[in-house]
């Protein structure tokens, strides 16, 4: 059901959040929320919350709604990941340069976040401490309205792929990750097809001109660490 406000879903996504043309949706999200006593929902219903599902699918009630359904229903069984979302737990991922996201979004509005598989060390970190990197990013950046609007998306740099990170994929994990992610991959010239994708936001590595990988990095790490209070609020079981 897409709402009946004589304004179409894109043009609903375009006002702020403050605009009085968005709480019809709002709260019919929540009236729903609140009459499905199956689910447990470990985040208040709050406007801002309820938000992010409303404009990742241009406020089209029914779709916002499964979306938020899946949303729990994917946090809910994967204890592993979503237990305990406190930084310190993935604190050797980010000192190593596994992560980092770009300081500009990309022509259509999305952030651009890479990983590096070099640089995840599988003898130390397993593939849960790895897609764990992944949903505190999304958790965060997800607060942002530009990023509710226009989505993520991610570089996977596979260089230095070995037989030890893959043993790491069980298939219990592979369903899990595909279950969130769409992943496009990129041949052997890598740095002009990614060009194409991403123009002047690039770092040095995969030819850009503007920052090192080094940089972003620690740029995001720095960011994660400040924001260790929020992550805590949301872990399932840490609170």
């Amino acid at each position: 059901m897409a709402l009946e406000q004589g304004l179409s879903g894109k043009l609903l996504n375009d006002l702020p959040d403050t605009s009085p043309l968005l709480q019809p949706g709002i709260s019919e999200l929540r009236q729903r929320a609140e009459a499905d006593r199956g689910q447990d929902w470990p985040m208040p219903l709050t406007d801002a919350f309820l938000l992010r599902f409303l404009r990742a699918r241009d406020f089209d009630l029914d779709l916002a709604w499964k979306l938020m359904k899946n949303y729990h229903k994917w946090r809910e069984e994967c204890p592993e990941i979503t237990a305990d979302l406190r930084p310190k737990t993935i604190l050797g991922l980010l000192d190593s340069g596994y992560h980092g996201v770009l300081r500009s979004r990309d022509p259509t509005g999305s952030r651009v976040l890479i990983y590096r598989i070099e640089h995840w060390d599988p003898k130390i970190f397993t593939a849960y401490d790895v897609f764990r990197v992944s949903l505190i990013t999304s958790e965060l950046i997800v607060k942002e309205v530009d990023t509710q609007r226009n989505g993520i998306k991610a570089i996977f740099d596979l260089e230095g792929w070995q037989f030890s990170h893959a043993f790491q994929i069980s298939p219990s994990v592979s369903k899990k990750i595909a279950a969130v992610l769409t992943i496009h991959m990129h041949g052997s010239n890598f740095k002009q097809s990614l060009s194409q994708h991403f123009p002047d936001i690039l770092p040095l590595e995969y030819g850009g001109e503007t920052c090192s990988m080094e940089d972003l990095c620690q740029e995001w790490k720095d960011f994660i660490m400040n924001s260790e209070d929020y992550l805590h609020s949301i872990s399932q079981d840490v609170q």
